[in-house]
């Protein structure tokens, strides 16, 4: 992205030239990351800059605008990572991770040498990081200090078909039906800790599950609950009312189906590593959105693996019109027999670098593609396929607003991307309205909000009591932590 900086620091000079950098005392400082009680595994917050007439950056004043330090005052050392992601907007994204806990920490921001708004901020703790156990006790509590919504709509839909669950019941029942041929988990917690039993030949992907109800449990009391997951691609629940449904989660939803669907498990690994092992996740890709809508590439973008036979197409319209859309695939695993017509494979590229290109294509894989957050927190516009499938999210997007649709078949996707040529004003504020929501509705704190309202609202439905059954093992917390922490709600033995 180097290539990009001097772009970003011309504008930057350009706006200094018209009313000067940053002012300290106008500039903007606010976010989730201020508050000592909103624990996520890396912690946020944001910056705006302002100018001294009290005009808002809407570019880059140069990376280095602001400084950002943290210190936990009562320690030698204060061992928390920190970046300032320039957003290119005038705006910045502050992100720190904590790899210890601490009674109180001190976050200062400042333009040169003065502090911006309110800085310094004091977080009165204790402050604690994402290994320590150490759960809030009342869930309304814990709502509020995440600054939670009161309902989520898509967790109205999915539960509205399920009126009453009964533990008993489903425990015998889903296993008989779907145990023997598919991947799947069923978990109980009890008493704030998660338990497990799985069924099938194929449950790696319970690593992600577990991450997120024990790191969930680390934070808050969950409600004792005892549910089932479906770790594979396709939706399970195909029977439609008034036949026996049966509650299954799943990563992904469609309109032919009646699973519950939560956050995908390739969006929540990336919350819950974030600054750890995982460099693709909605914060980096703020700061990674390529040039600046007028100098991106106009040609459309795919790359991907052979998953679905409209990708096929899409890669053979590429061959056709390749001054229009650039597709190829990087795998072949599906279709290899015809690697030859539709290869050869290309290298993979960096993701950051797709938003070097303007129009970004969106096309099913198995299921849904699960890359559309990442797409719509670029600057880019999505075309996104008219899809069966969806994502937690989809059904609170708005085509025309946020995307530009094109049809399954791919029939009208030409037409579309004409369209969008001919219309560039409202196909850049289409990007820009997408990214707005990717902010707003795509981040941990909403992921982790989504989760815990989602097992709350089903433990609601229980008529019996979840159990610990036959044949199930208890998930321990992780116990690797360097850095164990003192919980101020635990009485000390």
């Amino acid at each position: 992205m180097r290539a990009l900086w001097p772009l970003c620091l011309a504008l930057g000079a350009a706006a200094a030239a018209a009313g000067g950098g940053p002012s300290a005392e106008r500039s903007a400082v606010w976010g989730p990351g201020l508050r000592a009680a909103a624990a996520l595994p890396a912690r946020y917050f944001y910056v705006q800059a302002v100018d001294a007439r009290g005009l808002r950056f809407t570019s880059s004043p140069g990376e280095n605008a602001f400084q950002v330090k943290i210190t936990a005052p009562e320690e030698q050392f204060t061992r928390v990572g920190v970046q300032v992601l320039d957003r290119k907007d005038g705006s910045f994204l502050v992100r720190y991770r904590m790899y210890a806990s601490y009674k109180s920490l001190r976050i200062e921001v400042k333009t040169g040498d003065k502090h911006v708004a309110k800085s310094p901020y004091i977080l009165k703790g204790p402050v604690y990081h994402e290994n320590c156990d150490c759960p809030q006790e009342e869930s309304s509590a814990w709502l509020e200090e995440m600054n939670c919504p009161q309902t989520i709509p898509q967790i109205q839909r999915d539960l509205a078909n399920f009126p009453v669950v009964d533990p008993d019941k489903i425990a015998k029942e889903i296993p008989q039906r779907f145990g023997q041929r598919q991947s799947l988990c069923h978990y109980t917690i009890k008493d704030n800790e998660v338990y497990i039993k799985t069924y099938g030949e194929h449950v790696g992907f319970r690593i992600f599950m577990d991450a997120i109800l024990l790191s969930l449990t680390r934070k808050v009391k969950m409600p004792d609950v005892e549910f089932f997951v479906n770790l594979g691609d396709w939706p399970l629940e195909k029977r439609k009312p008034p036949q026996n449904l049966h509650p299954i989660f799943s990563w992904c939803g469609s309109s032919e189906s009646k699973d519950i669907v939560m956050p995908t498990y390739d969006l929540t690994d990336s919350v819950l590593e974030t600054m750890g092992r995982v460099s693709l996740d909605m914060m980096s890709v703020q700061a990674n959105t390529g040039p600046s809508w007028e100098d991106k590439n106009t040609t459309a973008f795919w790359r991907g693996r052979d998953s679905r036979k409209e990708r096929l197409e899409l890669v053979k319209l590429s061959r056709k019109y390749p001054e229009i859309i650039d597709a190829a695939f990087t795998n072949f695993f599906f279709f290899k027999h015809d690697e030859s017509l539709y290869g050869p494979i290309v290298k993979h590229i960096s993701f950051f670098d797709f938003f070097k290109y303007k129009y970004q294509i969106n096309i099913d894989g198995t299921v849904a593609a699960y890359r559309l957050p990442y797409l719509l927190a670029g600057n880019s516009v999505v075309l996104k396929q008219d899809s069966i499938y969806y994502e937690h999210f989809y059904n609170e997007l708005q085509p025309w607003k946020h995307y530009i649709p094109f049809k399954s078949d791919l029939s009208d996707l030409l037409e579309k991307l004409q369209w969008a040529k001919d219309h560039d004003q409202e196909a850049k504020n289409i990007a820009k309205s997408g990214q707005e929501f990717a902010r707003n509705n795509l981040m941990g704190d909403h992921i982790f909000c989504y989760y815990f309202k989602l097992f709350q609202e089903y433990a609601s439905l229980q008529v019996s009591e979840p159990k610990i059954r036959d044949g199930m093992e208890k998930v321990q917390q992780p116990d690797d932590d360097l850095f164990p922490c003192t919980c101020h709600r635990k009485k000390v033995q």
